[in-house]
C-alpha cells in the first residue's frame, strides 16, 4: 500500500540501538544467569529514598504531572546556584539534546561534535535535517578542542561536548575548556553533556556550571540515570541562561517528565549517602577492572567514568555474542577509531569478576603470567 511521501533525510535516519536487555538475551539464547554491563547503569540500584517517594506518589497516578516540574526545578536551582528559569527538565538528558537541535537548527544549520562521542548528537542533528560537522578525536580518544573550535563557522549554532565522553571515558580539563570558550564566538551555544560528572575525581575537571553562572553561552546537561540509579524513569535536566531555556521550552512536549520521575529525583538528590556510596563503589571497581585489564595485557582507554572502553583484536560482533552465551552483556561500539571496541560498564565485584572470567575464556591474555 502506498503511503505519504517520507522526506529523504528521514529515510536516511539511523535508529538508536540501546544496550541489549537481559530479557532479550534470555529469549534468544536461553541463558538464565545474566550480568548486564552494557548501559552504564548504577549496579547498586536506586536510592531507597527515591523508591519510598515513588510508593507514596502512586495513589495520584490518575493526575497529570506538573508540566513544568516546578518542585524539582526549584530544588535543582537552589542546589546549583542558578535561577528557577535557568532549569529545564527532560526525559533523560537525551531528550534535551534533541530539543536543542529542534530549537536551533534549521535550513542546514551546523552542529559540531567529536567523532568519538555520544551517538545521540548525530541522531538529533539528522532528525531535523541539520548539518553535522565532526572532528577526529585525539590519539588518546579525547575531544580535540582546538580542532573543534576551528570547525565552528558562521553557520554553527550548536557545539556538543561530552565531558566525560561516552563511549571513550576520557575528559578535558578546565584549562583546555577555557581556551576553547575563548576561541568560540559567543553566538554559538556550547552544550556540555555532563551525564557522568558525579564519577569524576580529577581536580582539573571543569564544572561547566561555573561558566553558566558567569554568563557564558553554555548549557549544561545532567541526568538521574547514572549515579542516581533512576535510568528506568527517564529524567534529566539542563541549565543555561534564561533566554536559552525559554527558547528550548518552546519545543518541549507537554508533560514530558512523569510525576513519579519528578518525586523520585527530588528524593534521590536528598540521599547524599547513597550518592557517596555509589561513587566510592565505582572508584574501587574502576581501579580493580582497569588493573586486571592491564595485568592481562588487554588494551583499553583509561576512564574517569563508570565504564571502560576496551579494544579487542578479534571481531567485536562475534565476541559480543560469545560473551552473551556466557551470561555477560557488553556494548559493541563502532565508528572512526573505534573498530572492534566495546564499552563495558562497571558492575558489582561479582559481576566484574564474571566479565573477567568470560574474557579469559574468549580472548588470549596474560592472565596466567
Amino acid at each position: 500500500m502506498r503511503g505519504p511521501k517520507v522526506p529523504d533525510y528521514i529515510r536516511r535516519l539511523a535508529i538508536y540501538v540501546p544496550g541489549k536487555p537481559i530479557e532479550e538475551v534470555q529469549r534468544e539464547l536461553g541463558v538464565s544467569d545474566i550480568v548486564k554491563l552494557a548501559s552504564n547503569e548504577n549496579p547498586l540500584g536506586p536510592s531507597p529514598l527515591a523508591v519510598a517517594a515513588i510508593e507514596k506518589a502512586l495513589p495520584n497516578l490518575h493526575r497529570y504531572p506538573d508540566g513544568s516540574g516546578y518542585a524539582l526545578r526549584k530544588v535543582l536551582a537552589a542546589r546549583h546556584g542558578v535561577d528557577l528559569d535557568q532549569v529545564i527538565l527532560g526525559s533523560g538528558s537525551v531528550e534535551i539534546i534533541e530539543m536543542l537541535a529542534r530549537a536551533y537548527l534549521a535550513d542546514r544549520d551546523e552542529a559540531v561534535y567529536s567523532q568519538q562521542s555520544f551517538v545521540s548528537y548525530q541522531l538529533a542533528v539528522d532528525q531535523v535535517n541539520g548539518c553535522a560537522v565532526t572532528t577526529p578525536a585525539t590519539d588518546a580518544r579525547a575531544h580535540d578542542l582546538p580542532a573543534m573550535a576551528k570547525a565552528v563557522s558562521d553557520r554553527t549554532r550548536l557545539v556538543y561536548l561530552a565531558n566525560p565522553c561516552n563511549p571513550t571515558g576520557t575528559y578535558f580539563t578546565r584549562q583546555e575548556f577555557d581556551r576553547f570558550l575563548a576561541d568560540v564566538d559567543d553566538r554559538t551555544l556550547v552544550v556540555v553533556d555532563q551525564a557522568y560528572h558525579e564519577y569524576v575525581s580529577r581536580t582539573d575537571y571543569p564544572d561547566a556550571l561555573d561558566d553558566v553562572r558567569r554568563g557564558c553561552n553554555v548549557m549544561v546537561l545532567r541526568t538521574f540515570s547514572k549515579v542516581y540509579g533512576l535510568a528506568g524513569l527517564r529524567i534529566g535536566y539542563g541549565m543555561a541562561s534564561q533566554e536559552v531555556i525559554a527558547t528550548v521550552n518552546r519545543v518541549r512536549s507537554p508533560f514530558n517528565t512523569s510525576s513519579l520521575a519528578q518525586v523520585a529525583a527530588i528524593a534521590a538528590l536528598e540521599d547524599e549517602e547513597w550518592v557517596r556510596r555509589s561513587r566510592d563503589h565505582n572508584l574501587r571497581e574502576l581501579v580493580f577492572v582497569q588493573g586486571e585489564l592491564q595485568r592481562r595485557g588487554v588494551r583499553f582507554t583509561p576512564s574517569v567514568t563508570n565504564f571502560v572502553l576496551i579494544e579487542f583484536e578479534g571481531d567485536v560482533k562475534e565476541l559480543f555474542v560469545e560473551f552473551q552465551k556466557r551470561g555477560v552483556i557488553i556494548r559493541p561500539v563502532g565508528g572512526p577509531g573505534l573498530v572492534n571496541c566495546a564499552r563495558v560498564s562497571l558492575g558489582t565485584r561479582a559481576e566484574n569478576e564474571r566479565f573477567l572470567a568470560a574474557l579469559d575464556k574468549l580472548v588470549p591474555t596474560n592472565a596466567g603470567v
